[in-house]
């Protein structure tokens, strides 16, 4: 199926990956974005205001009656809402909510407007640490927080809703997406930009536990073109497949590259605690996505930084004033 021309909603759409991901689709389609705005941000989606094929509905995927109204006419969700992992370990509860019943709301709301397409975007943590590398989809989902617990199973319900209803529907698994519009601020900041802020203000990098726990980071351009491939694929309808780089990197070794290509490779790393519930490594399996619809990450991880760490700096922030906010967060109790 070509997604070419269609009326698609994604929710979550004023997100970090969502509005990357909107900015593509919005070329050649009618797009309806639903966001509550607890994370994502208006300026995300801000350049769409009063554009004729873009729609911005302030909501929540919690509200079943807001989900049956505005599916009507849709030919294709992509479902990116969602409550994050930091918030999974002291409110467990809205996480489920809103990621889990969130999903089966939609789900339900999607059959009865006949959707032709369901894509669900998951996340790298439903498969918990490393048992075997590289992990292909056939891993064990074996998560170590709610979150991820939470997001395995709004996989499961976008699988079943095809089983037993013959729903269009599919699971894509980004791991690690970083780049422009990634979350930075305060205690909810992602690795990635708060290493370049913190090296940009001459402060240290924090690693929580040893550093050695690995990730595999793939660059937002090259998620959203493997999540748009992947939702036109006809063989991926009931299937499940990774959306990543397939290359390891150590979080020590992230700092390291970073803090060398902001010219300050003298500043030592600072070591707090373990986080609680962290997988101890992530190595993607890329295979199926390259078998079934051709896709693989084209941007490695020092290409990625250095684009990334162009565009941050593009955006003339207040570095100093951002410092501020910073906040050493070890997901239970900031500091």
């Amino acid at each position: 199926m070509k997604i070419k021309g269609m009326k698609i909603l994604v929710t979550g759409g004023a997100g970090f990956i969502g509005s990357n991901l909107v900015d593509e689709l919005v070329i050649d389609n009618h797009i309806v974005i639903l966001d509550n705005f607890s994370s994502g941000k208006k300026k995300n989606v801000a350049h769409y205001a009063g554009k004729d094929n873009v729609e911005i509905i302030e909501g929540d995927v919690r509200d079943k009656n807001l989900l049956f109204s505005i599916t009507k006419g849709v030919d294709v969700i992509y479902h990116l809402a969602v409550q994050c992992l930091r918030v999974s370990i002291n409110d467990p509860e809205i996480n489920h909510e809103v990621n889990a019943t969130g999903t089966l709301n939609l789900c339900m709301a999607a059959l009865k407007n006949s959707v032709k397409r369901f894509v669900y975007v998951s996340s790298s943590e439903v498969y918990g640490t490393a048992v075997n590398v590289p992990m292909d989809e056939t891993h064990p989902c074996e998560p170590t927080t709610i979150y991820g617990a939470s997001k395995l199973a709004g996989e499961k319900y976008a699988l079943a809703y095809h089983r037993t209803y013959g729903m269009q529907s599919m699971v894509v698994i980004p791991f690690n997406t970083y780049g422009p519009r990634e979350h930075f601020e305060g205690a909810y900041g992602e690795v990635i930009p708060k290493f370049v802020l913190r090296a940009l203000n001459d402060q240290p990098p924090v690693i929580f536990g040893d550093g050695l726990q690995t990730r595999d980071f793939t660059y937002v351009a090259d998620t959203v073109k493997g999540i748009i491939k992947a939702s036109g694929c006809d063989e991926m309808i009931g299937q499940t497949v990774n959306i990543a780089r397939g290359e390891e990197v150590s979080i020590k070794e992230l700092a390291e590259k970073i803090y060398k290509k902001l010219g300050k490779p003298h500043i030592k790393q600072v070591f707090e605690k373990e986080r609680p519930g962290d997988v101890k490594r992530h190595f993607a399996g890329v295979k199926k996505a390259e078998r079934l619809f051709g896709f693989r990450a084209e941007i490695g991880i020092d290409k990625g930084l250095d684009m990334f760490i162009s565009w941050f700096i593009s955006q003339g922030y207040n570095t100093a004033n951002l410092m501020k906010e910073d906040i050493v967060f070890n997901w239970e109790t900031p500091k």
